[in-house]
């Protein structure tokens, strides 16, 4: 297993190098419709990367946060609510938020289907997901996926397609942007408009 509550200081500060430009316009643009003080969940949030550049975008949103390891929220910033805790069991109640983000942690979740099954539990009608993704059919991708196996991890790499499947299987309407190796998808509860 990866020791991520000892690695907080290398994610907060080589973490955001990660994400491509695109991929940040992208979330800006996907939380623009969301209406005041909205609610927004980072799932795995790690350091609060992805929250960070959606404060850029909107700090009016209220941040609430959820990792499991202690060593990660430390280093979220100041404007972000933090709990220590797993994916597969959110300690929220229904319908609490508008939106659901996950940045380069849905292959680290033990079970994808409860976490799917909890994302629609906590969103609100027309909730909306955003999530960042390691593309397991390129080649960098492969390369990640087979490090983060032989390092113990769950390693639950979806192919674009597959997730949005498997979404589009829970209610939601999907759309997918490929960002070479990487990917985004942008989805929103039935019955919704205008991703």
């Amino acid at each position: 297993m990866i020791p991520f509550n000892h690695l907080g200081w290398f994610f907060k500060y080589l973490g955001p190098t990660a994400y491509p430009r695109d991929a940040i316009k992208e979330l800006c643009h996907f939380i623009r419709p969301l209406p005041q003080q909205a609610s927004l969940l980072d799932l795995g949030s790690g350091t609060g990367v992805l929250s960070e550049f959606a404060y850029k975008c909107r700090d009016d949103l209220r941040f609430v946060a959820i990792d499991p390891s202690e060593g990660m929220l430390k280093f979220s910033p100041p404007y972000v609510e933090t709990h220590t805790a797993r994916a597969e069991q959110l300690p929220f109640d229904e319908a609490g938020f508008e939106l659901v983000i996950i940045g380069e942690a849905l292959h680290h979740f033990q079970d994808p289907d409860i976490v799917i099954q909890e994302i629609v539990r906590v969103l609100k009608d027309d909730g909306r997901l955003f999530i960042y993704e390691f593309d397991p059919s390129r080649s960098l991708g492969k390369y990640i996926c087979l490090a983060e196996k032989m390092a113990g991890e769950p390693a639950n790499f979806f192919k674009p397609k597959v997730l949005k499947n498997m979404l589009e299987g829970y209610g939601f309407s999907v759309d997918i942007t490929l960002h070479g190796w990487r990917y985004t998808v942008k989805a929103q509860l039935t019955g919704a408009t205008d991703l």
